[in-house]
């Protein structure tokens, strides 16, 4: 977690500043100030909480709902800004867009965007009526049978060095493999996770250093 003291509140007169962006999607969703005692109400609610000139202490959400669950906070390298990743519960900024640099989540994640919006059917089915999505949901046979059939029509798109439809299949394979994924639990950050551990266990080992030399 993060180390307070390692951060320079005085170089902007006791504060510093919060870039806040989407854990899961990689968009930026707000920028902020905060002081130390709100950073420290931050670490220990797991909820983020700014500096405000108007309000003080102010504790994102505590009104509207729409609060903000840390994932992770990381000073840079001058200590006077935070890089807050979170998972937000609700739009970020008060206009009721999802971020407030506008609606069209520049640098978003496709397939985490697309991964969220297959979790609110999960989560939520008559938000989304009798679509597609919630039809694969309900019904097992469908899913995994979508779920071949876009798998096969990749391979045979690669097998004919056709570029533009092997883009078109992988896309729907995404998509299908993912609503398949839902129905037994799993989400995209959770399969992130996995092939960042993997990638941990494939580094090769740092050489010793032969200090004989």
């Amino acid at each position: 977690m993060l180390d307070l003291d390692a951060l320079n509140f005085d170089k902007s007169g006791g504060v510093v500043t919060v870039v806040t962006q989407d854990a899961d999607t990689g968009v930026v969703l707000m920028v902020a100030a905060a002081n130390r005692h709100a950073l420290e109400r931050t670490i220990a609610s797991r909820e983020m909480h700014y500096t405000s000139r108007t309000r003080g202490l102010w504790h994102k959400g505590a009104t509207s709902g729409n609060r903000q669950r840390v994932v992770s906070l990381t000073g840079d390298c001058d200590g006077d800004a935070v890089l807050a990743r979170v998972r937000p519960l609700g739009p970020a900024c008060h206009t009721g867009a999802p971020s407030c640099f506008g609606t069209d989540l520049h640098g978003a994640d496709a397939v985490a965007v697309l991964d969220r919006t297959i979790a609110s059917r999960v989560t939520d089915p008559m938000a989304a009526g009798e679509g597609y999505t919630r039809r694969l949901l309900g019904d097992r046979n469908l899913r995994l049978k979508k779920l071949g059939e876009e798998a096969a029509e990749l391979v045979m798109a690669c097998a004919d060095d056709d570029a533009p439809r092997a883009t078109a299949e992988a896309s729907d394979l995404v998509y299908h493999a993912l609503v398949a994924l839902h129905a037994v639990g799993v989400d995209w950050p959770a399969v992130v996770r996995e092939l960042g551990a993997r990638r941990t266990r494939a580094e090769p080992p740092v050489p010793a250093i032969d200090r004989t030399v």
